[in-house]
């Protein structure tokens, strides 16, 4: 397993090398990093970011989102990222967490109302009260991190971080822990969550009406009711976004990102792909 610790420098130009660590946290992160980033970011890890000062925008999984410090932002493994704007005072602090942390995390969350409001709520406000307190972690769990000979670091970190979640970070959410879902708020997270997890090889509405017990024609009128977009154009936005993202981040040639995402051929995947964003695969590989 590979821990990894940075203090008060610039991120590694190999973004993805950070995001592939079992445990890593940074402080004091400027707009710099994020000011780099032109084109989506697809995250191998759950990462927090925890906006200290200034103001940040985002597109994430294809939903927008604006944050103002102090605010705590939530991404988990495989979604996609891409930052629209960052305020020049902008100041944060990050955790990137593997799977195999998270998996055990939910251990101590299981049927907890926490887990779920965390869940619908990626993009929180953070307040004023709680950030001695996330400074106070960031120390202790860096002294953590330097200890490598002890013989149960992982335990420790483990710990560490269940004790800021139920201590601290719980806090963000307390403004909702009445909230109520609607059956067509539920029904539009559902979906969300089975087309990011589907889109490769299911493209087609009834896949997703089935998964859902409902009519194809239901979910594609809640879904436009709801978020602006029917559930065709939700699924070809994802697929859109990942073949930007192996396009412009991947060493895949462009025969083999077709077959990756399933199309029935290169030429089908080019015509689909120059529909949407108006260029062949091609060119938005090559553009800047």
């Amino acid at each position: 397993m590979d821990y990894g610790y940075r203090y008060n420098i610039d991120l590694p130009d190999n973004l993805p090398t950070i995001l592939n660590q079992d445990f890593w946290i940074m402080e004091n992160i400027g707009p710099e990093m994020l000011n780099s980033l032109h084109e989506p970011v697809k995250f191998a890890a759950t990462t927090w970011i925890i906006v200290k000062d200034g103001s940040f925008s985002a597109e994430i999984n294809l939903i927008n989102y604006n944050l103002k410090a102090p605010a705590l932002l939530m991404i988990e493994s495989s979604q996609i990222m891409l930052p629209k704007h960052v305020s020049d005072d902008f100041l944060a602090s990050v955790i990137v967490i593997s799977r195999r942390y998270r998996d055990n995390l939910l251990l101590f969350m299981n049927n907890m109302p926490l887990y779920s409001l965390m869940s619908r709520h990626p993009v929180v406000n953070a307040p004023q009260e709680i950030m001695p307190d996330i400074d106070r972690f960031f120390t202790d769990i860096a002294a953590s991190l330097a200890d490598k000979k002890h013989p149960y670091q992982q335990q420790i970190l483990l710990f560490q971080l269940a004790g800021f979640v139920f201590k601290t970070l719980y806090k963000c959410f307390e403004p909702y822990s009445k909230e109520i879902l609607s059956n067509q708020s539920r029904m539009v997270d559902q979906f969300l969550q089975l087309a990011q997890q589907n889109f490769k090889k299911e493209r087609f509405i009834d896949f997703y009406a089935q998964k859902l017990e409902v009519t194809s024609k239901h979910l594609s009128r809640t879904l436009k009711s709801q978020t602006g977009f029917t559930a065709t154009e939700w699924i070809e936005r994802f697929v859109i976004l990942e073949a930007k993202v192996l396009l412009k981040s991947s060493n895949l040639n462009i025969q083999q990102i077709s077959d990756k995402l399933n199309f029935q051929s290169q030429s089908f995947f080019g015509k689909y792909f120059k529909k949407t964003t108006g260029m062949s695969p091609k060119e938005f590989r090559n553009s800047k």
